[in-house]
């Protein structure tokens, strides 16, 4: 297994549809096992192809919270099936360290996709798995979680943004 870079906003992959995984082979099942390792180092407690660079359909995802949704799950080529309620949950990314924001989502979603073994599962999923499960899926459609903010918030985002890389580029430059 190997640590890969997660690519971070504004990199122009995070804006690219990844393709859906023709079958699960062993090079999906590397894939897989690098993003979880990449997922619990960073840490984080979702991962998309997209966000290492990979434009193939896959996510991993681990809520870490036993009670909710034991270990790790890894989907390949997943899909929203169903979706219904509304919520709004405060969100962070992995490519996007440092901010959080609310954003409002489905409250349940069902999704289809293949295991590991290739095998179709599907997850009915409410509360926080139902939010990471959308997060994760639009980073796959090129969708980040800053693209769903209202104007104000995204203006605001775009602020602490330029900000924060001004300041890192002067303590480069100092």
């Amino acid at each position: 297994m190997a640590l890969l870079r997660i690519h971070t906003y504004p990199d122009p992959v995070l804006k690219q549809t990844a393709k859906p995984v023709g079958s699960v082979d062993s090079s999906v099942r590397k894939l897989i096992n690098d993003m979880a390792e990449t997922m619990y180092d960073a840490p984080g407690i979702g991962l998309a192809a997209t966000q290492v660079g990979d434009l193939r359909r896959v996510i991993v995802l681990d809520l870490q919270k036993p009670e909710v949704q034991e270990g790790l799950i890894a989907l390949v080529n997943p899909v929203i099936v169903h979706a219904e309620g509304r919520t709004k949950y405060e969100e962070g990314c992995l490519s996007v360290p440092g901010y959080y924001a609310r954003v409002k989502r489905y409250e349940r979603v069902r999704v289809k996709g293949l295991d590991p073994d290739g095998k179709e599962v599907v997850i009915d999923a409410d509360g926080l798995l139902a939010i990471v499960l959308q997060h994760e899926i639009d980073h796959l459609d090129g969708y980040l979680f800053i693209d769903r903010l209202g104007p104000v918030a995204r203006e605001l985002f775009l602020r602490r943004w330029k900000k924060s890389k001004m300041a890192q580029e002067a303590g480069i430059a100092g």
